[in-house]
């Protein structure tokens, strides 16, 4: 001003407008030289409801009318261009008569570039600066600090859509804070509580990215998406003494999903090196926490997967969350409750699912593809538990034939080639004879491989499914039912016998359980 005595009548250009989310006519302006307007009438007339204490060079980098009434504002100002490093953000209740600078907990060399208060919960306000994110749960009294893994550069702005806020940096992307409904709930009360259910925000069923090409290459985005499922986030003020767990039921109360702080790992490291997959790919597993603290779990709105004889993972791989197949059932939209049990207490919690805004099939067709998924994948945990346990059983009569002789021998061959005939049918016929009738006769590993293709086939897409596939479904499910019933008949009846010969020669005697390595030696890679 020294240099220019007309600095001060100088004007510049409206940096910041606000329309009200109450009210219409009502808009909120601010000017990149420290003034700031409001007009109840549409703009016919405007009333300069200035803070006394901005002076020139001070820009109005954001004006944020309140979601909840027409007399409320926030204005976050900047003096970086006259060197003043100092944060600065006001807040009006009375339409702009008068109003408050609210920066305690800023630190005092970051300019303010943007502020926002949440759509959800009153008082709730997040600050970009120069540096950093903040935020206030009492309407801005008080600020601490949102940083996580955010680089330090410039906040240029933020929005809230839905339950995520977004930040808009200065050279440094796009970043999205997935789901801060915790952020919303968050309280005394919370913090005090032994533990505590926060209300899940809605999820979305959406399918998994199929990318064909992975991985992609160096030149190709490739930001993370946000989990692929419903987020549960819970805290606990102390370290549990027990088991947590944590189950996902649907309207009518039963069990869709449920998960304990004790679940084992799928895999050991030595079954995962098996399957020839560099281990990063692989989606980690993760169990319940017991510790003190807040805690976030992903429900993949899947239910339990199906037992099978193999196990593969997709093409379409992504770093550190490439999931082994088969997975269960996807389930369908509608209304569910999380219950969370910690230390004989539960709390429960609402769930909505709705399903992908671009997939517009009916709900009674995704009905019908969600009851042949789930016929297959019992269909399948069956076959599959048959076909495992028959082999364990064979490998066991390998073994103990080299140790029996006489009848007993016999006894052994004789259930091996029973078992062999129910897996595989006959031996393939001489080449200079035509198979028998009997050779076309289906068979458990057959329809096991069968019902394993189309349980994958069933899952692809969300639509109804197809004739020929609930048809192929239908003549599966008619040839596995007397094959079971074979199978059952050979464990009430041929094993218990075969052991009662078997404890007479004082040999081991045949246990009815699959061989987990050799279940696992049949993961593969697509």
């Amino acid at each position: 001003a020294a240099k220019d005595p007309k600095a001060a009548k100088q004007r510049g250009a409206i940096y910041s407008l606000a329309p009200s989310f109450q009210s219409v006519n009502t808009i909120w302006a601010g000017t990149d030289d420290g003034l700031i307007w409001l007009t109840r009438d549409g703009g016919a007339k405007w009333a300069d409801i200035t803070p006394p204490e901005l002076t020139p060079w001070s820009k109005v980098t954001q004006i944020e009318a309140s979601h909840f009434d027409s007399q409320s504002a926030y204005a976050s100002v900047s003096r970086l261009r006259i060197d003043d490093l100092r944060p600065y953000i006001y807040r009006t209740h009375d339409g702009g008569k008068t109003w408050q600078r609210i920066t305690a907990g800023l630190p005092e060399n970051a300019p303010v570039d943007t502020v926002r208060e949440d759509p959800v919960r009153k008082g709730l306000l997040f600050a970009g600066t120069e540096t950093s994110v903040w935020m206030s749960f009492d309407d801005g009294d008080h600020w601490q600090p949102l940083q996580l893994n955010l680089p330090h550069t410039s906040m240029r702005d933020l929005w809230i859509h839905d339950s995520d806020l977004i930040v808009a940096t200065h050279g440094r992307s796009f970043w999205i804070l997935d789901n801060i409904t915790p952020l919303r709930q968050a309280s005394a009360s919370v913090a005090s509580s032994k533990a505590f259910l926060f209300q899940p925000a809605r999820a979305f069923r959406i399918q998994r990215d199929a990318n064909t090409d992975t991985p992609l290459p160096p030149d190709e985005p490739a930001g993370a998406n946000p989990p692929d499922g419903a987020v549960i986030d819970y805290s606990l003020s102390h370290p549990a003494s027990g088991a947590v767990t944590l189950e996902i039921l649907d309207a009518g109360n039963h069990v869709v999903r449920r998960y304990s702080s004790t679940d084992p790992p799928e895999l050991t490291p030595e079954q995962l090196r098996k399957d020839r997959i560099p281990l990063y790919w692989l989606r980690e597993f993760k169990a319940l926490s017991t510790a003190e603290g807040m805690h976030r779990w992903v429900w993949d709105l899947r239910y339990p997967s199906p037992t099978a004889t193999e196990h593969e993972y997709p093409i379409a791989a992504g770093p550190h969350d490439t999931p082994r197949g088969p997975l269960g059932p996807r389930a369908l939209p509608g209304q569910y409750r999380v219950r969370l049990t910690v230390d004989g207490a539960s709390l429960t919690a609402p769930l909505t699912v709705k399903m992908d805004p671009r997939v517009h099939t009916p709900l009674a067709g995704l009905q019908r593809r969600f009851e042949l998924e789930t016929r297959l994948a019992s269909m399948l945990s069956r076959s599959s538990e048959a076909v495992l346990v028959a082999n364990s059983v064979r490998e066991q009569l390998k073994k103990l034939s080299g140790q029996a002789d006489g009848a007993v021998k016999e006894s052994l061959q004789a259930l091996d080639a029973k078992l062999a005939l129910l897996l595989d049918g006959p031996k393939d016929a001489p080449a200079d004879k035509p198979p028998s009738d009997k050779s076309k006769e289906p068979t458990l590993g057959g329809v096991n491989g069968d019902v394993s293709t189309l349980y994958g086939l069933a899952g692809m897409a969300d639509a109804p499914p197809s004739l020929a596939l609930t048809t192929a479904a239908g003549v599966a499910e008619r040839d596995l039912s007397p094959l079971m019933k074979r199978w059952d008949a050979i464990k009430t009846s041929d094993v218990p016998a075969l052991n009662q010969r078997l404890r007479e020669a004082k040999l081991p005697e045949l246990r009815l359980e699959p061989e987990r390595d050799a279940e696992e030696a049949g993961a593969n890679e697509e």
